[in-house]
């Protein structure tokens, strides 16, 4: 039995680990996976409903049984409008608290002023409301979850905030409540709060939509279908075998074959190749498929999900789970760093006490380890560097939809590539025209204008791009799929392939070995005969972006493998390669040989801009999408790019590399520097003669760590490539 359910609470990959354990724990579940990106948990095995939510509400989550990713999106919606009220309403509270604490620090005037008008308990009983005011309003939600994360003996970034946020709070309200003109550390617990709150917003912002890509795609295929006799119906109600009628202009609703008509189909969005491709009878048709000229009835051979379009939203949806590996470093940081500083609190509060002068002094040293362990820097580490590092990207042209993104994108080994639109600009154009001798370059591609400006073809539309107005032409004869002809001041122009000139009794064998040089460079060649004599030919192809060519320098200078993955046509792939020197190239691809050939490459990141390259976006490793491409193709993504210069995906690398190194040193920085001063503030150097370290020494310590770590992550924003 297959049971989906919704998980609630996950924020992190830990979090989907942690639920995908307890439910693989259950007796009788015989697999789990747990998807964090679209909340989404699948089990196998003979269990019931209930004992599978209870499961999960024991490991500290919610769940309830599957609902519709319309539901769900809209859900994750109104949570980050709170998590973005709650941080606005924190930061309010922790602007005014940190000014009255830390101002009389910085400026000895104003620490006066203060005593000498409202007087220090009155300030201190502020920040104490102000503080509470945090805390038990938009931070309540930290305790909630992460003090049963202690108790399940889990501790994670709740948990760090909850006790180090809570200690600093007691602490400051009991001194409040004995001796309330000495030194106090509301603002120490209302700043980790509201900062933790900010940082979890703007990760929110930046965490990839999902849902939105899989409805897109599901909208691709029409909701009603119309049969051959005119009645319109549902797709549910379609049956194997079934006869439609697809109009020109109409998507096609499933998968078939055609029996009746001829037509040109864009098929752009599972093949990328920029031409459509003409369809008659047997020939097979995919649903999502756009019809652009003539009418077709087609068999209905697949339905729902056996549908080459249902594959690919399966796919999307089934790759896109993001992976936090530096926050596994983290959790496996906190895991042992909580507890032992808790037991060093104890065990300096029990030794003072039996051993020291007083309560009083126990206590302060006690507290004075919680505070300086408190995990604002840790905490800080991973998220200011990815926001500094996601501001340089953007200043750059790279937009980061989820921060782990920059993780992987750091460790990529090589970069593979869509060809169509990705590479090249995504539609035919003229590049050339071969004149046969006695003729010119400029009159041949008069002509062709003239009698292409009758016709709806792709290859039509780039010749009238270069030669927009030409002489007029009378008798238009189209033939699907090979050519057209039509009189032109007084003489007959044929257009079309080497086949339909030889059947119109015209040779075109001393134009041929030109064109098959043409072919064998990714060009279309494109016969052109005056009267009965072949008189040139006219090469299309989909030409390079600008700068393409120096984008793939720069990624060779990082030490990257390249690659082209194209549904094009192989001969067409294989020239562009040649010509910009990548080794590895591989045409005529499905959505799911991109995906299979991702999978044999580990490691590599994939470059695309189309519907097709969907599945393959969210399978690489990370997916970069061209700005300028699909809105189903930028959702599927990790890294956008907001034009379509590919140099930027040089630097998309560069900054990544940066911003990981940046966090392995925030990370050192902070975990070093709060185990170093444990000892201190625990006394261990007041027994040896030494200065010791009051919990106001212990909360400017901690501040320092923290402003340490913003400095060294603001550095980011210098990054060149």
């Amino acid at each position: 039995m297959n049971t989906q359910l919704t998980i609630e609470g996950m924020t992190c990959a830990a979090c989907a680990s942690r639920v995908g354990r307890a439910l693989q724990a259950v007796p009788g579940v015989t697999h789990a996976h747990v998807n964090l990106a679209t909340e989404r948990a699948e089990i196998t095995g003979d269990v019931t409903l209930a004992t599978l939510l209870a499961a999960v509400e024991e490991s500290g989550y919610g769940a309830h049984a599957f609902t519709p990713a319309e539901d769900r999106a809209a859900a994750r919606a109104a949570e980050q409008q709170r998590l973005g009220h709650a941080a606005a309403l924190a930061l309010a509270l922790a602007l005014p608290l940190l000014l009255l604490e830390m101002s009389g620090h910085l400026l000895p005037a104003i620490h006066h002023w203060i005593a000498h008008t409202i007087g220090l308990p009155a300030s201190h009983m502020i920040q104490g409301g102000l503080a509470t005011a945090i805390l038990f309003g938009p931070g309540l939600r930290f305790f909630r979850l992460g003090l049963p994360a202690l108790w399940r003996r889990a501790p994670d970034m709740n948990a760090l905030v909850a006790i180090g946020a809570g200690a600093a709070w007691v602490y400051s309200a009991a001194i409040l409540a004995t001796t309330p003109e000495e030194a106090v550390y509301f603002e120490s617990a209302g700043v980790i709060v509201a900062l933790v709150l900010l940082g979890r917003w703007l990760e929110g912002r930046a965490r990839g939509r999902t849902s939105g890509a899989i409805r897109a795609l599901s909208r691709l295929a029409p909701r009603t279908a119309r049969r051959a006799d005119g009645s319109e119906v549902a797709l549910d109600a379609l049956v194997l075998g079934d006869a439609l009628l697809i109009r020109p202009g109409e998507a096609i609703p499933t998968d078939g074959t055609v029996l009746t008509g001829t037509s040109f189909l864009d098929q752009s969005m599972f093949t990328g190749e920029p031409m459509p491709v003409a369809r008659g009878p047997g020939d097979a048709v995919l649903g999502g498929s756009v019809n652009q000229s003539g009418a077709l009835t087609i068999r209905v051979d697949k339905l729902g999900g056996d549908t080459l379009l249902a594959g690919v939203i399966r796919m999307v949806e089934e790759a896109q789970n993001a992976q936090m590996p530096i926050q596994a470093l983290v959790d496996r940081i906190t895991l042992w760093f909580v507890p032992a500083v808790m037991a060093v609190a104890a065990l300096t509060f029990a030794l003072w006490l039996a051993f020291g002068p007083s309560l009083a002094v126990a206590l302060t040293h006690a507290v004075a380890v919680l505070i300086i362990a408190c995990p604002c820097a840790m905490g800080l580490a991973t998220p200011t560097s990815i926001m500094v590092g996601m501001g340089r990207a953007a200043a750059l042209g790279v937009l980061f939809r989820h921060g782990d993104a920059l993780q992987r994108l750091a460790d990529v080994q090589g970069v593979a590539f869509d060809k169509t639109g990705t590479l090249t600009e995504g539609h035919p154009a003229l590049i050339d025209t071969r004149p046969a001798e006695g003729f010119t370059p400029e009159a041949l591609l008069r002509l062709a204008a003239a009698v292409e400006a009758h016709s709806e073809h792709p290859i039509a539309r780039a010749i009238l791009a270069a030669h927009p107005n030409p002489p007029p032409a009378q008798g238009f004869l189209a033939t699907s799929g090979e050519g057209a002809a039509a009189e032109v001041e007084g003489q007959t122009i044929r257009l079309g392939s080497a086949a339909y000139l030889r059947r119109a009794g015209i040779s075109p064998d001393a134009l041929e070995p030109m064109a098959a040089e043409a072919a064998s460079q990714g060009q279309t060649p494109v016969f052109i005969a005056l009267g009965e004599q072949a008189a040139g030919l006219l090469l299309v192809a989909d030409r390079l972006r600008p700068n393409t060519a120096e984008a793939i320098a720069l990624l060779r200078r990082l030490g990257l493998r390249l690659m082209i993955l194209s549904g094009d046509h192989p001969a067409a792939v294989a020239a562009m390669a040649r010509s910009l020197g990548i080794e590895e190239a591989k045409g005529g691809l499905l959505p799911a040989d991109k995906v299979a050939a991702l999978a044999a490459a580990p490691g590599f990141a994939f470059t695309g801009d189309g519907i097709n390259d969907a599945p393959a976006l969210a399978a690489a490793s990370v997916g970069i999408a061209i700005g300028t491409g699909t809105d189903i193709a930028i959702d599927s993504a990790d890294v956008v790019l907001m034009g379509d210069d590919l140099k930027i995906v040089a630097q998309a690398i560069t900054i990544s590399r940066a911003t990981l190194a940046n966090i392995k040193q925030n990370l050192a920085w902070a975990f070093a520097y709060n185990a170093a001063l444990i000892p201190v503030a625990a006394g261990a150097l007041q027994l040896l003669g030494g200065p010791g370290l009051s919990p106001m020494l212990a909360a400017g310590a901690m501040g320092f760590s923290s402003l340490f770590v913003l400095g060294n992550a603001l550095r980011l924003r210098g990054v060149k490539l």
